[in-house]
């Protein structure tokens, strides 16, 4: 029932964007819909699957998804913070699970570890010689 209610949501959203509905004739038309993106939207009622409608001119993301990026956000910090201290793959999967969400896989810890793997390589290969990069304390 949720997610067709988010589904519908997002339709209307994107007619009101497209400047006319789904397969509609319109010179008000502005826009055009380009398929659908899925989605899971992880709620406080479980897991639901969304289907967020894709423009071909510009990009479209319900504003009711947005509070999800924060959450991700601190459970990616998490798992990033497991892994920098040598968390097996199989305890982040139990840690995401005891968090509320459904699991992770090893490739999806992988692909959210690539940032810190990019940032600790450039930070190994930065020189050494020049000025002092960083202020000194005390003066």
């Amino acid at each position: 029932m949720l997610g067709f209610v988010a589904n519908r949501l997002m339709a209307l959203d994107a007619d009101h964007l497209c400047g006319a509905q789904a397969h509609e004739r319109s010179i008000k038309r502005v826009n055009r819909r380009n398929g659908y993106r899925e989605r899971r939207w992880e709620t406080r009622a479980g897991a639901v699957g969304v289907q967020i409608p894709k423009l071909r001119k510009g990009s479209y993301f319900p504003k009711f998804l947005e509070p999800r990026r924060a959450s991700q956000k601190a459970m990616t910090a998490v798992i990033q913070e497991a892994d920098i201290q040598g968390v097996s793959t199989r305890s982040v999967d139990d840690l995401v699970k005891a968090m509320g969400m459904t699991g992770i896989s090893k490739s999806q810890v992988s692909r959210l570890c690539v940032e810190i793997d990019e940032r600790v390589d450039a930070f190994l290969d930065r020189p050494l010689e020049g000025e002092w990069p960083y202020p000194l304390a005390g003066r």
